[in-house]
């Protein structure tokens, strides 16, 4: 397209040219899912020549833009305004194709101005906190973050998903942007490195390989990481990777219960795993039984880690993520006894001055309520 059919559609859009344009051609979104240009610069796409197309390109901006994002269309000397949401691809007269303009989201919406922002606070004339920052130092707010973006997830927040995942993206890209002032790497070779990853360990869905349900990706999944760990110990990269097993990349660092069920999953993965659940329901008693005669402390201790294991187990088998579980089983017991506070409370009682009985019934009571 040459610039002067170019001024011919904002003619008849009655707009002036942006100073900045991303042109694209219908085309470009028959196999797509998500927009290839970002919402923080006006987009032109050219070349609609069919209802099919027209409804492929509105269901992949729909991935980014609002349903109540004004759209421009363009049929030939006609335009006309739409929202997102209610353009109808039937509609479209398709003689000549169709062009449809799209107005940008506006300032901050893509991820390179949010990158931009990230690599101002650690500029000579950007914040004198953020340039201080090491990866040493931002390990404790990776950790808080992460754990806070549980929390939200754990109510289904999802206000307080939309920030706090915005909190935790913010930790990544800054230290990629530490990375990359000492050219040890930056986002793009993040991004890439896992979008190659992703694109090696799908090959059900980017390859032709067939695979039979998640069992079947989960199975495959751990075939192509032992291979990785193959060519990586052939490769001398990264030390003695032959000394490394399936259960050494599960993070030290997890919490108990998800590294517990991490170890499990993978090890099922290889076959090594009860062959039906009522191995871990009778392992569950036997557990029990081994409390109950434990002699000390320690054995105490160890059999309850044995219990604890087992429990996970029957989580997998179950479906359930122990983690998850426990979390919420914590967060149920806090509104139940916030509940036996707040009765005890009305009535000028302190709890310690209460017997077990009289919690108990101000516990029912807010198990009847459904807290």
């Amino acid at each position: 397209m040459d610039f002067s059919q170019l001024a011919s559609i904002f003619e008849t859009l009655r707009l002036a040219p942006p100073s900045k344009l991303t042109l694209l051609d219908g085309a470009e979104f028959t196999s797509r899912h998500y927009p290839p240009t970002p919402p923080d610069v006006d987009t032109l796409i050219l070349g609609i020549d069919s209802q099919e197309l027209a409804s492929q390109v509105k269901a992949v901006l729909l991935a980014v833009y609002p349903e109540g994002h004004k759209v421009y269309l363009v049929e030939g000397q006609v335009s006309k305004v739409e929202q997102l949401g209610d353009l109808q691809p039937s509609t479209f007269d398709l003689q000549p194709p169709v062009c449809l303009y799209i107005p940008s989201l506006g300032e901050g919406t893509s991820f390179e101005s949010f990158a931009e922002i990230v690599a101002h606070l650690r500029a000579p004339d950007g914040c004198p906190w953020d340039r201080e920052q090491t990866h040493q130092t931002l390990r404790k707010h990776l950790l808080e973050e992460s754990y806070e973006t549980l929390s939200v997830m754990d109510t289904n927040d999802t206000n307080g998903m939309r920030e706090e995942f915005g909190d935790l993206l913010l930790q990544v890209v800054l230290n990629a942007q530490i990375a990359s002032e000492s050219r040890d790497f930056n986002m793009t070779g993040v991004i890439q490195h896992i979008y190659e990853k992703i694109i090696r360990r799908h090959p059900h869905v980017f390859g032709d390989l067939k695979l039979e349900g998640v069992d079947g990706v989960l199975q495959n999944w751990e075939k192509l990481k032992e291979k990785e760990r193959r060519e990586l110990a052939l490769s001398g990269v990264e030390g003695k990777k032959e000394d490394k097993g399936i259960l050494d990349g599960v993070p030290a660092a997890l919490p108990a219960l998800s590294q517990a069920q991490e170890y499990q999953e993978r090890a099922a993965r290889v076959g090594f795993d009860w062959p039906e659940v009522e191995g871990v329901l009778d392992k569950i008693r036997e557990e029990i039984e081994e409390i109950k005669t434990a002699g000390n402390p320690e054995q105490v201790k160890a059999e309850l880690g044995d219990l604890f294991f087992v429990l996970v187990n029957l989580a997998r088998w179950r479906d359930a993520d122990a983690e998850s579980a426990l979390r919420e089983a914590n967060l149920k017991f806090k509104r139940r006894f916030a509940h036996v506070e707040k009765r005890a409370k009305e009535q000028g009682r302190n709890l310690s001055d209460m017997t077990l009985e009289e919690m108990d019934a101000f516990w029912n009571e807010a198990k009847r309520l459904g807290m």
